[in-house]
């Protein structure tokens, strides 16, 4: 198997998460559903604020590395959502909905596109790059909810 094939197959593991930590689907199994928007003690987001920026941030590194056409929110208000709890099911379900589809339309580009290659309208972003600024970003804030899930009881 050569290496960069080596190298596509490490990065959707990365991107899937659960290889050295809890993955993201792993953190919010079982969420009840009340708890989805306290915020604890001092800290300063609930679960759904925390994955609602997950999937603001992410959506925006996808769309970022297809289009150069494509415009960010502003930093940092528009990654992070006021409400502490979605608004129904359907709101909740429709997050991780896209949180998991942008995922897979990430790992298609990673596996037809050059990965290595700047983006021409970036300053020196690549594939690449951005999936591990996705992996980083998603596994930190996986951990954050996990951390919000032990301060309210709701994790073993």
């Amino acid at each position: 198997m050569d290496q960069h094939k080596i190298l596509i197959a490490e990065l959707i593991k990365l991107l899937e998460g659960g290889m050295a930590h809890a993955s993201f689907d792993d953190a919010i199994e079982g969420l009840a559903p009340e708890l989805r928007g306290v915020v604890p003690g001092l800290l300063p987001y609930s679960v759904w604020q925390l994955i609602e920026h997950i999937r603001i941030a992410q959506w925006d590194m996808l769309e970022f590395s297809k289009s150069e056409k494509h415009i960010s929110p502003a930093w940092p208000d528009g990654y992070w959502v006021e409400e502490t709890a979605p608004v129904d099911e359907e709101t909740w379900e429709k997050s991780l909905r896209q949180i998991s589809d942008d995922r897979d339309e990430f790992i298609d580009l990673l596996k037809n596109e050059d990965i290595y290659k700047a983006l021409p309208h970036g300053d020196g972003q690549s594939i690449l790059r951005e999936a591990l600024q996705i992996a980083d970003h998603n596994s930190y804030h996986t951990g954050q909810i996990i951390l919000v899930r032990r301060l309210l009881g709701d994790w073993e």
